[in-house]
């Protein structure tokens, strides 16, 4: 399992329509991404959000980002207008606890 997070520094007088755009953009993403194993929208208002997604492999995530799935947020049109900073990415694996 890889877990991705991008953060969104997000125009504090903007949080909640960018909130609802995000909300309203990935509710359909597990549809559509067959290997997304589950998401969510974290807030930290006034100006962070964070969207948090579980793929189970490498190749779902090709399939989601493209081959730069490392190092490259995916944005959605009109998002930069919203954010006072690019977005930020990081990914985790999980460590094994047995």
């Amino acid at each position: 399992m890889i877990i991705r997070v991008s953060e969104a520094r997000v125009r504090p007088e903007r949080f909640e329509e960018f909130r609802d755009m995000i909300v309203s953009a990935v509710r359909e993403f597990p549809g559509r991404y067959p290997g997304l194993i589950d998401h969510e929208v974290l807030l930290a208002p006034p100006d962070s959000l964070l969207y948090v997604s579980r793929w189970r492999s490498e190749q779902d995530l090709v399939g989601y980002v493209g081959e730069h799935w490392r190092d490259q947020p995916v944005v959605l049109p009109g998002e930069d207008e919203y954010l006072v900073a690019p977005l930020q990415l990081r990914r985790f694996a999980p460590a094994s606890l047995g």
